[in-house]
């Protein structure tokens, strides 16, 4: 076994949901190195958002495992600087260490890849945001949320491969925003039953569609027509990316064909569903997204 799959049983349930992505996490044709680093920055990753968004496996074993106390386990905020404060003792030279089993597993891939806390800080504070901010006025504010919640991600990826560089992580940073957008225009529905509208309101405004549009058993013309307009935008950023595809070789790149596949597949899926998001999330299939990791592969061949 791995060492992140010896973890106890809350851990193992926050990893679990690797295999709900719309990607491959730490696919097995990658080395085993890459494997067990890429799945304890998703553990992180899945960690801090299952606290922001109130859904860590029941009983309160994670809150405990971050030091805080009876009746805390609901206080997002506080188990967020929890969270921070363990983060803190990853990176500190010395000490007895992080609690979390999460960031115990966390810390030999960022002494071994030399990583740094801006990008983990970066995933906290999107999930502090969350708890304040449930609208974004424009898409530009919704862009600077996914500078917090998605592209350090993106970021932590190449850090881990050894192949950063301005110029891909410029790319990283268009895809990882997109697969972001593709994520919450799936669940549009689940966001705003968590009172949170990620569809920036000057958009609604401009297709005239006010939040009890969003409550509908099903979407009406003009939320379909936002739906495939903010769906266009995250295609295009995709597209930025398929250079960043061309720019690695052998295994990474067709890691990093996966992303982009994935982000594809699922902006595919709500194509399908004509963009009627409301009744569910709609999900890429196994066959759709290895059609997009083919042609992201070829477009990246041809444009290499």
């Amino acid at each position: 076994m791995t060492r992140t799959r010896q973890a106890p049983a809350d851990a193992a349930a926050t990893l679990d949901k690797a295999a709900d992505e719309n990607f491959p996490v730490a696919p097995f044709f990658l080395p085993r190195a890459w494997r067990d680093d890429l799945m304890a920055v998703y553990g992180f990753a899945r960690l801090v958002d299952d606290i922001g968004d109130g859904d860590l496996a029941p009983g309160g074993g994670d809150a405990r495992s971050l030091g805080l106390g009876p009746g805390q386990e609901d206080d997002r905020l506080a188990t967020l600087d929890a969270l921070e404060a363990d983060l803190h003792r990853v990176f500190a030279p010395s000490g007895d260490g992080p609690r979390h089993p999460l960031m115990r597993a966390l810390r030999p891939t960022v002494r071994r890849c030399a990583l740094t806390p801006e990008p983990f800080l970066g995933l906290v504070e999107a999930n502090r945001q969350d708890q304040k901010i449930r609208r974004y006025g424009t898409y530009a504010d919704l862009l600077a949320y996914c500078e917090l919640s998605a592209n350090p991600v993106g970021r932590l990826v190449l850090q881990i491969t050894g192949t950063a560089s301005p110029e891909r992580i410029r790319r990283s940073d268009a895809v990882c925003t997109a697969l972001q957008i593709a994520e919450h225009l799936q669940d549009v529905a689940e966001d705003l039953g968590r009172d949170r509208i990620y569809l920036p309101a000057d958009d609604m405004a401009r297709f005239h569609i006010g939040e009890s549009d969003l409550a509908a058993p099903s979407a009406g013309a003009a939320v379909r027509s936002l739906v495939a307009f903010e769906a266009e935008r995250a295609r295009d950023l995709l597209d930025e990316g398929i250079p960043l595809v061309g720019s690695v070789h052998g295994r990474l790149r067709l890691l990093l064909a996966g992303f982009v596949g994935g982000g594809r597949a699922a902006l595919g899926a709500i194509t399908a569903a004509g963009f009627d998001v409301l009744p569910g999330p709609p999900k890429p299939t196994a066959p759709g997204l290895l059609r997009e990791v083919g042609h992201v592969l070829r477009r990246a061949h041809r444009e290499g």
